[in-house]
């Protein structure tokens, strides 16, 4: 039974998932599987890209580990962890989207869910169209939806695509109007996934004091983001999710210390034998490594910086395996992505290859910084590699009085002229 106060009481839950194996949706589906198979060919259900699995089908993976805790009513509750840790299966589970394998979840009152852009969102109706079927959903009733109807379509910013298709919509407009519905129908439970990253600096803010009014009117929020300085300023509490199980669990501050330290024994070079190599049947990650022109010195945001990385290309012999980095800072927020393919004509030979990304001096500001490889084939991704390589930018010896950090999450050298009258 939940206890007088609890909003969400998660008991003992874990999530078992089996490797490589596709459900039909319809038995037609299933019989063209089932003909592939005993034709020798890849099975039609899977994902381009994820053949390389199929040796590993059958495999239970556990994503979630015996996972318990409570929240309480009004509580902003901020959940963390790295890529995998199990943060989007407990999201999904108590969004009812799945089930869990065993334990329970348990959730007073009505809940409304955004999980990605667009939830819940049929793209043939209108936005206005969308805003009474989302509140039909949460058993709300025709009048007190259409007197919220002005608020969330003024919140939105969309006024003017309010009465289009919503699969007409950019990203930014669904983020928009998928937030303004999830947070002004009144649900006593918001859960909220990563969502605001979609978002403008002022729709951000926007959000960020919503969901505190939400919160303030006794309501509960429980919201995933990778960015640290959102948590820290909107959540009293934070629980960190590490291996599908609970890491840490605490007043945020102390918390998200916590997390960010574990950074701290990434090194500036990692090197991979054949075996050990992440990768697939496609692409294996050999090397990566962080250089720059003070040898042996301070790294310092004067000087500019080289990311190296080592691969092995089993097997595309086209040149069209692109490769990437995603750069994040301290706070765990993503500064950047860039990619080979954006910058140069090269092309990737089957075999060992070396590809060089150069961030140049006086760009990042002094701070923490690691860095996440990706790779890519016809715009489908084949792997990821978090949390690589990491390195510092420190400071140089300055002139003046003034010997702050400068603010801002990079420093870049841009040109100023005095310009005569």
């Amino acid at each position: 039974m939940m206890m007088e106060g609890i909003a969400i009481r998660v008991s003992d839950v874990h999530k078992r998932y089996r490797l490589g194996v596709f459900g039909g949706t319809t038995l037609a589906e299933d019989i063209k599987a089932w003909w592939a198979k005993v034709n020798g060919r890849p099975d039609p259900r899977v994902p381009i890209g994820k053949e390389y699995m199929a040796q590993r089908a059958g495999e239970f993976f556990l994503a979630l580990r015996g996972l318990s805790f409570d929240v309480h009513q009004g509580e902003i509750v901020g959940v963390i962890g790295r890529n995998g840790a199990g943060k989007s299966t407990l999201l999904k589970l108590m969004s009812r989207i799945t089930s869990p394998t065993s334990g329970t979840i348990r959730i007073k009152g009505r809940t409304s869910s955004l999980l990605e852009v667009g939830t819940g969102f049929n793209p043939e109706l209108t936005g206005r169209e969308n805003i009474f079927l989302n509140g039909a959903i949460l058993g709300m009733r025709k009048h007190e939806i259409e007197a919220k109807l002005d608020e969330i379509i003024a919140f939105s910013g969309i006024e003017h695509h309010i009465d289009s298709p919503v699969k007409r919509y950019s990203s930014g407009m669904r983020v928009r109007l998928g937030f303004a519905v999830a947070a002004h129908l009144e649900p006593e439970v918001l859960i909220i996934d990563e969502v605001l990253a979609v978002g403008d600096a002022e729709f951000q803010r926007k959000c960020l004091g919503k969901m505190k009014d939400v919160a303030s009117s006794g309501r509960t929020i429980l919201f995933v983001s990778h960015n640290m300085t959102s948590v820290r300023s909107l959540c009293n509490r934070v629980i960190w999710l590490q291996d599908g199980k609970v890491a840490m669990d605490g007043p945020s501050e102390e918390v998200v210390t916590a997390y960010l330290r574990t950074y701290a024994s990434l090194n500036d070079t990692v090197e991979w034998g054949a075996e050990a190599a992440p990768g697939n049947e496609r692409v294996r990650l050999r090397s990566v490594s962080v250089e720059h022109d003070q040898n042996k010195g301070l790294l310092t945001w004067r000087s500019p910086i080289s990311i190296r990385i080592g691969f092995d290309n089993m097997d595309i012999a086209d040149g069209t395996l692109n490769v990437g980095i995603l750069l994040f800072n301290g706070d765990d927020v993503l500064l950047f992505s860039s990619s080979l393919m954006e910058r140069t004509r090269a092309r990737t030979q089957v075999g060992w290859n070396c590809v060089r990304c150069i961030i140049p001096a006086e760009f990042l500001n002094v701070g923490d910084y690691r860095v996440t490889v990706m790779f890519y084939h016809n715009a489908k991704r084949l792997l990821r590699v978090d949390e690589t390589v990491a390195f510092a930018v420190h400071d140089t010896e300055r002139e003046g009085a003034w010997h702050g950090r400068r603010k801002g999450v990079v420093i870049p050298a841009l040109t100023w002229e005095l310009v005569e009258q």
